[in-house]
């Protein structure tokens, strides 16, 4: 439903604004009510540090959501790269959904300035400069 089509808007944002908050919370507690055991065993399983698995859960399923926009302001297809190297592109997910420059990354997303400044602050810089961008361009 569109933002013009609803009756009020900004009352419905806040309400699933508040119902993601409190899935989100949800998670979190359902995450705390493992044994270490057992968490150390599902963080083995997804081949993550069980530390970075507990932040992971704790930053939400929206941490990454920079990534996609950066491969394509650099010309990369996030759906060609999931192909030819889907374990190198979960890495990098998680890079990104750790990252403290989210600030940063999104604003030059939403200015457009992004391929010239990563460099600068992208934890996934090194790997996005090693990859053939011919190969991975969208089709």
């Amino acid at each position: 439903m569109s933002t013009a089509s609803r009756p009020y808007p900004i009352v419905q944002d806040l309400i699933e604004s508040f119902a993601n908050w409190l899935k989100h919370r949800r998670e979190i507690n359902e995450m705390r009510q493992l044994d270490r055991a057992d968490f150390d065993r599902i963080a083995s399983d997804l081949r993550i540090a069980p530390d970075d698995l507990e932040e992971l859960v704790r930053h939400g399923k929206h941490a990454a959501d920079e990534l996609p926009k950066m491969l394509e302001q650099l010309g990369i297809s996030a759906e060609g790269l999931g192909r030819a190297q889907p374990l190198l592109l979960r890495d990098m997910e998680r890079v990104c959904a750790l990252c403290n420059h989210k600030g940063e990354c999104d604003r030059d997303l939403a200015e457009g300035t992004a391929a010239e400044n990563y460099r600068g602050y992208c934890g996934n810089a090194a790997t996005l400069e090693s990859l053939d961008r011919a190969d991975l361009a969208p089709r």
